[in-house]
């Protein structure tokens, strides 16, 4: 690896190491044991979301000390960092939940904080759970520092009476339990085996799909995003990624070199492709946003609706992503994308080279069933689909990778629930009818406040065996591990009077994911009339983290966020 010589007077942290009146600073480096040669290097934030939160993060902090090693053998001092997250599996089902999108937030403005507080050069971001995936990539494109993102690696697969399974088996098999298809002792004995290690979900959950973008969007290195946590591999992506991070800085190849309209196209893509997770038609938009690009739930459905389902992933397929990464790794993915027209292989990505040139030397596979051909997809159309209509004006989203054609349509009369616990409820008492369409609303981004998933209520139905005979819809968000008709990100929210508050029991609901249509069978008249009647429901928060982030979150269909982005800026912190 060749060491560059960097002239500091054109990084930040100038702002720290250089001149007579910085010498209060440096003073600070030597208590922490740098040298005067270090300090004259770039800084390298080096973050990570490690916490004993969950197995998802666990290990983040040994790889992070691979990362430092690069950094540093490659002519860089780095400067480790943490932040925080808040792990979706274990917040599942309850009011820990409304933490979680608050999460992404956070992370993005913590690193975005310890990034400016302390003029660092560079960023290594490391993230194991859902949301700090994309919190990490917002602060990336945020700060527009040259930065490479790793993915602290997915979770074995567990085993349960010779057959391979996934935390999905156990939320689903609390649903067998509670209409006696499962025994207590079946239960106990699943839950203890179906996460065997360190790493995030295994399946193609919201982890694993927004680590998917990571490489399609060109931040993280090829085949780096792929490799499960307990994999040795692992120490060589973060080290690589340590000594990359310094080629980026003395090409100064910034995210937002990385992350344009073409990049999120790509993403967007390989989303879809993947039978991947409603969330990333949440969290794109977000990414977008950071770069000032319009990038919104409409145009993430329509490149849903032009791509091609071709990865038997779970939780509609029946592999996981240990799987696809022995099958060629997200690599052989992209690439029968990129052969067959789907994807943009003009973009820059983290390594210097373009999307195409990343992909020249990876061969297919025809030894391996885990990805098909782009040209033989499973269905031409994506595994995750776009919705409108009057019960949706602002958008919705599903999922129906897995999903037989004649089960994506749906109409049955609401059962109207104002909070996911009541549902729940509802559903664990089988307190409700085949035919049945399950409304859960006040749980959007402002009136969770928070866009609760809802994973153990669907969970819980599908194991009853009922998940394709009822459906839900929500203003909140789904797991990545949801399935069945299951209808998320429905907008506008209740608690700005979207039409999904002014459903009635009764009302017969339309859903058609081979149309995209979202529909409630009441006139204009009558939701008007209802609309001057309803009066807004308030939160339980009137302090506090979430209730700070209820003033401020904008509306799902643009991502849920909180500050103007990249088109309010007057000045981007690596120009400072």
């Amino acid at each position: 690896m060749t060491k560059h010589v960097f002239d500091k007077t054109k990084l930040p942290s100038r702002h720290v190491t250089e001149g007579p009146e910085r010498a209060p600073h440096r003073s600070y480096y030597y208590a922490m044991g740098l040298n005067r040669e270090q300090m004259s290097l770039p800084f390298v934030g080096v973050a990570s979301c490690w916490n004993e939160a969950a197995p998802c993060n666990i290990n983040l902090m040994h790889q992070a000390q691979f990362v430092k090693k690069g950094v540093s053998e490659a002519g860089g001092t780095p400067r480790e960092f943490v932040t925080i997250t808040v792990t979706d599996g274990i917040a599942m089902g309850h009011q820990g939940m409304k933490s979680s999108l608050v999460s992404r937030e956070v992370i993005a403005d913590s690193v975005e904080l310890t990034m400016r507080g302390h003029a660092y050069d560079a960023l290594v971001g490391l993230a194991g759970c859902d949301k700090s995936l994309p919190g990490m990539m917002m602060a990336m494109v945020r700060l527009n520092i040259p930065s490479i993102f790793i993915y602290g690696g997915s979770i074995l697969p567990g085993t349960f009476k010779g057959q391979p399974v996934t935390v999905q088996d156990v939320f689903e098999a609390v649903g067998k339990h509670s209409v006696g298809a499962m025994s207590t002792e079946d239960l106990l004995a699943l839950e203890a085996v179906a996460c065997p290690s360190a790493g995030a979900c295994g399946a193609q959950f919201t982890a694993n799909t927004m680590a998917t973008v990571s490489e399609a969007i060109g931040l993280a290195l090829p085949y780096s995003a792929g490799a499960p946590a307990p994999y040795s591999i692992r120490e060589q992506f973060c080290h690589t990624a340590g000594e990359m991070i310094m080629e980026l800085i003395a090409k100064q190849i910034r995210p937002r070199d990385i992350v344009t309209r073409k990049a999120l196209e790509n993403a967007a893509t390989v989303v879809a492709a993947s039978g991947g997770s409603t969330n990333a038609a949440l969290h794109l938009p977000a990414i977008a946003h950071e770069a000032g690009i319009s990038f919104d739930l409409f145009d993430v459905a329509e490149i849903f609706k032009k791509t091609p389902y071709i990865a038997d992933l779970k939780p509609g397929g029946k592999y996981v992503a240990k799987d696809l990464f022995e099958a060629g790794g997200i690599p052989l993915l992209m690439k029968t994308l990129l052969e067959n027209g789907f994807l943009h292989g003009d973009c820059m990505t983290v390594t210097g080279r373009t999307m195409a040139e990343n992909m020249a030397s990876v061969k297919w596979n025809p030894d391996q069933d885990v990805v098909r051909p782009a040209n033989k997809p499973f269905t031409p159309t994506g595994g995750v689909v776009g919705l409108r209509g009057n019960l949706a004006p602002d958008g919705a989203i599903v999922k129906v990778a897995g999903m037989a054609v004649d089960k994506q349509v749906f109409k049955g009369p609401a059962r109207c629930f104002d909070c996911e616990e009541d549902c729940f409820e509802a559903v664990k008492k089988k307190q409700y009818s085949v035919g049945d369409v399950l409304v859960i609303r006040y749980e959007g981004p402002r009136g969770g406040p928070g866009m609760r998933e809802m994973l153990s209520t669907t969970a819980a139905l599908y194991g009853q065996g009922m998940g394709d005979k009822v459906a839900l819809i929500t203003d909140g968000r789904f797991s990545g591990a949801t399935r069945g008709f299951c209808v998320g990100h429905v907008g506008p929210e209740a608690a700005i009077g979207g039409p999904i508050a002014l459903v009635r029991d009764g009302d017969i609901i339309e859903l058609d994911a081979t149309k995209g249509l979202l529909a409630i069978h009441v006139t204009d008249e009558e939701l008007s009339r209802r609309k001057k009647d309803w009066k807004p429901r308030e939160h339980d928060f009137g302090s506090g983290t979430i209730w700070k982030y209820a003033q401020t979150v904008g509306s799902a269909k643009d991502g849920a966020v909180t500050h103007p982005g990249g088109k309010g800026e007057k000045q981007v912190y690596a120009d400072i």
